[in-house]
């Protein structure tokens, strides 16, 4: 299982590798680039669901992120 991801900003493209929570869902991420408050896209459980290259763990091992 990965715990990395990087998390790329859909507003102004900064990317940035961030350690997943294991143990809860992220709902909102702080860009360090333009500030932007990053929410999960509809159908997805998290920020890293949505916008990074590697879901969250729970996804990963085909469990429920929220649940």
């Amino acid at each position: 299982m990965e715990l990395y991801s990087t998390i790329t900003c859909p507003q102004c493209g900064t990317p940035k590798k961030e350690q997943m929570p294991t143990d809860s869902c992220q709902f909102f991420y702080e860009c360090s680039g333009c500030k932007a408050i990053l929410k999960p896209k509809a159908g997805d459980c998290c920020v890293y669901c949505s916008y990074a290259d590697i879901p969250c763990p729970p996804i990963q091992e085909n469990k429920s992120c929220c649940g």
